[in-house]
């Protein structure tokens, strides 16, 4: 193991598709940018055009060959592909478990094992692909700016994230869960006849400061990150706090705490939550993470 391969296991695993043919493996990987100019009017696609240089240099000497490059308009797709029975395409996909697509993959448990710097390399990749920092995404004051991981579908890659970043000391602020309790916590869309209005990705919430020892290596959200965490930093010791006493805590730290209570819902039931809390109710997301494996 090494800091590129941790790097390149973070991406596929964030947003990766592995396509098996009877010869070689094709694995492609989509950079997302859904929007198309940064909150300063850049073009977000040269951006991402830019950092590929960077991310080439630190995947094609692991892979041996040049990573293909196409670039569409609200995404980015890089990909290569390998003998099935070269090493390094073995290993990849004893590391992501056999899967086909990053909906199905469950982080092996080697990784919580990687160096501090691996695991590093493996969140930056990951929060590459999934990782995203606007002035919308700040807490309760407009200096409180966070980091959001998106994941869609994939509830065990939410929890082996989050303890992945509890083992390097990063704490989660929030998640907002793809859960009918969390995102239709009073069934006002159910009863305007959109059932299925909570089945988005789950939101992983980060603080800006805690996040900068990860950092992005798509330019154009590093130099957000940076800028948010001045911000941040400036903000509360502008009001006499210091910053880490407000954003380095763990949910299991605090002695109180009230969740407000969310009505029952008809979709708790529903299919599409994982069956260890299918049908249970839940006033937080700290409940699901909890129940789920994220925990002291």
């Amino acid at each position: 193991m090494n800091v590129e391969m941790s790097y390149l296991l973070g991406m596929i695993c964030g947003n990766g598709e592995i396509q098996r043919n009877m010869n070689d493996t094709i694995i492609s990987i989509t950079i997302p940018h859904k929007k198309l100019v940064t909150e300063d009017f850049h073009d977000i696609k040269l951006y991402v055009k830019a950092s590929i240089a960077d991310i080439r240099n630190t995947i094609e000497p692991l892979i041996g060959n040049s990573l293909k490059f196409i670039q569409h308009q609200h995404y980015t797709i890089i990909s290569f592909s390998k003998p099935n029975d070269e090493y390094l395409i073995r290993e990849i996909i004893r590391y992501i478990g056999n899967a086909n697509t990053h909906n199905e993959i469950k982080i092996d448990n080697e990784v919580l094992n990687f160096s501090i710097d691996e695991k590093k390399y493996f969140l930056k990749g990951f929060a590459d692909v999934t990782g995203y920092i606007r002035r919308s995404n700040c807490y309760f004051n407009e200096y409180e700016h966070r980091v959001y991981l998106e994941i869609p579908y994939n509830w065990q890659l939410v929890i082996d994230i989050c303890n992945l970043l509890k083992s390097i000391d990063i704490p989660i602020q929030n998640i907002d869960w793809a859960h009918p309790n969390m995102r239709d916590g009073y069934c006002k869309k159910y009863n305007e006849g959109n059932s299925s209005f909570w089945k988005k990705e789950h939101q992983i919430k980060i603080w800006t400061n805690e996040f900068l020892i990860i950092g992005f290596g798509v330019l154009h959200k590093q130099q957000a990150l940076e800028m948010y965490t001045n911000e941040l930093i400036a903000g509360y010791n502008k009001i006499g706090k210091k910053p880490s006493d407000v954003t380095h805590r763990y949910y299991w730290d605090s002695k109180k705490r009230y969740f407000k209570k969310k009505i029952q819902h008809p979709c708790e039931g529903d299919e599409f939550i994982p069956e260890i809390i299918r049908g249970k109710h839940f006033n937080s997301w700290i409940e699901i993470a909890s129940e789920l494996g994220y925990v002291k």
